[in-house]
């Protein structure tokens, strides 16, 4: 039967000459204008990449990655699917064709199968083919089986016009057991399953073969559209990106706006804070930082306007006494000396105080440590004796602990203290003492001088101010009281003032305490009156 092939289904004859297998090759294109390495970067303008444009590629890049590997795992699961399937119809037909040779009768007919043929003819009748998949009934002997039986017209794909593929699977035929292989040849690349059908001296073989390509289209097709929906993903992801990075970072941009707008001559402009976020913080952080910053330049020029003003009396006083002084005459060179002296020294004590205060500013201007505030308060009250002939008092004194800075406290303590001996008569009552209320710590101190009228008391907490009465008394600076409410402020607290003219005055420094080895809030009177408390605060005379 070599020189035609019987289609039974169809009735067609097949021509013993192989099909051509004209091959179409296709060459890939090289890349035009790579023999040219133009200098192209340098004709564009150098071009500054924001963090927003950053944060937007990075957001994309990691969709894509995302979304190729999504893709690649589906592609390679679907091929491994695909495969499998062909396997498992391969092995449907090698069990069927087995079960029809062992039984010899027709199903359909009841009639018995008088040989290999016809056992090939009536299973190929009887496979219904899916697309890319068709059968091959080869007949003969063990040595040599030649194409009997094809699957019908109706059937699109046609292995035996695969000239390569024929010819391995012929060689195959002849085999004396089953095998499943996959066969690649120029056209396309095949799964292919050859039993042997053995009838008395007969021999045949069913070539059952699947078109993994064919097969693979649908798989193709899927992920073309998965393509498609990943190109539309990315640009959903661009355009979300685009939006929230923007809102995200509107922050920064303002930030860089308030940062740019801010001059020498202009430090009020804030970044606006909305929000919860961490960008809402760095805004609020830089307008601490900001109000710092302003406080401080602030601080600076309030204090070279100062220090311009102050200096300048004393320089003009020594410069016109020393260009009317009388070189002969001994005693008014004697004079001019002691007033250059005097006025030298009260602008050495004027530069200590301003140097005090410009470190005020530092970091390093206090440092706390555990201080035992009964024995600070009877250390101070010990060196308040020496400062003026007065009837001294120490009221109470706070048994607890305190982070505080001793030195510190203690300088502005007797500051105070030697501001109620300067404008309080010999031998009036100054009171000092120590207490805890209510979570703070209270050091103060009282005397019976000449006090200050309510309209007065936020004058002199204004650096080089002083009261007329003050000035009458006795000579100043005015920054006393500054020097204070500076010492108080580092540690977080106040200087509270009550006073009434002709009374006295009372000047309390109010600091919170925090937690201490010793929260006991107990007081003792050490001298004086016994069982004093704190002097009550006036809410009119304290100054936030």
């Amino acid at each position: 039967m070599a020189p035609g092939r019987v289609d039974l289904r169809g009735g067609g004859t097949l021509s013993t000459a192989a099909t051509g297998s004209a091959r179409t090759r296709t060459r890939r294109a090289e890349p035009s204008g790579s023999g040219h390495n133009g200098d192209v970067t340098s004709l564009m303008p150098t071009r500054t990449i924001t963090i927003g444009t950053r944060v937007m590629w990075a957001i994309v890049l990691v969709a894509g990655v995302a979304l190729v590997t999504c893709g690649a795992i589906v592609w390679a699961l679907g091929h491994s699917s695909v495969s499998a399937d062909a396997t498992n119809r391969l092995e449907h037909s090698r069990d069927r064709i087995r079960e029809l040779a062992a039984e010899g009768t027709d199903p359909s007919s009841g009639r018995p199968l008088e040989d290999v043929s016809a056992v090939l003819r009536v299973h190929i009748q009887r496979t219904a083919e899916g697309p890319g998949e068709a059968e091959l009934g080869f007949v003969g002997t063990s040595s040599n089986t030649e194409l009997v039986w094809v699957s019908s017209d109706n059937v699109s794909f046609r292995p035996e016009k695969d000239a390569k593929l024929l010819k391995h699977v012929t060689s195959r035929a002849a085999a004396s057991e089953s095998v499943i292989e996959t066969v690649r040849t120029p056209s396309s690349s095949y799964r292919v399953l050859v039993v042997p059908v053995q009838g008395g001296s007969q021999h045949g073989a069913l070539v059952h073969v699947i078109d993994l390509k064919v097969a693979e289209s649908q798989l193709l097709r899927t992920m073309a559209f998965y393509a498609a929906a990943a190109v539309f993903t990315v640009a959903l992801v661009t355009g979300l990106a685009w939006f929230a990075v923007e809102r995200l970072l509107r922050p920064i941009e303002q930030l860089r706006r308030a940062t740019e707008s801010i001059g020498e001559d202009d430090l009020t402009t804030r970044v606006p804070v909305k929000g919860r976020d961490d960008l809402t913080a760095l805004a609020a952080a830089v307008n601490r930082m900001l109000d710092r910053v302003q406080t401080s330049v602030e601080a600076q020029r309030n204090l070279l306007d100062d220090v311009g003003h102050e200096l300048r009396t004393p320089i003009a006083v020594v410069r016109g006494h020393l260009e009317l002084t009388d070189p002969s005459d001994p005693e008014d060179v004697h004079q001019t000396q002691l007033l250059a002296i005097d006025e030298l020294d009260r602008m050495g004590v004027l530069i200590d105080d301003l140097i005090l205060l410009a470190k005020s500013a530092q970091s390093d201007f206090i440092t706390p440590v555990d201080t035992d505030v009964a024995e600070l308060t009877e250390m101070v009250f010990d060196k308040s004796l020496a400062l003026g002939e007065r009837r001294w008092q120490l009221e109470s004194a706070a048994f607890t602990r305190a982070m505080i800075d001793p030195t510190r406290i203690t300088q502005a303590w007797l500051q105070l203290v030697a501001n109620a001996v300067k404008y309080s008569s010999h031998y009036s009552t100054v009171r000092l003492g120590s207490a805890v209320r209510d979570g703070r710590l209270l050091m103060w101190v009282g005397d019976e001088g000449i006090g200050i009228a309510a309209e007065e008391i936020e004058v002199v907490r204004q650096r080089f101010k002083r009261t007329a009465g003050a000035q009458e008394m006795s000579s100043g600076t005015g920054l006393g009281l500054s020097i204070v409410e500076t010492i108080v402020a580092a540690h977080g607290g106040r200087l509270d003032i009550r006073s009434e003219v002709g009374e006295g005055s009372v000047f309390t420094m109010t600091i919170p305490l925090e937690a201490s080895p010793v929260p006991s809030s107990s007081e003792t009177a050490t001298s004086g009156d016994v069982g004093a408390s704190p002097p009550e605060q006036s809410p009119t005379a304290s100054k936030e």
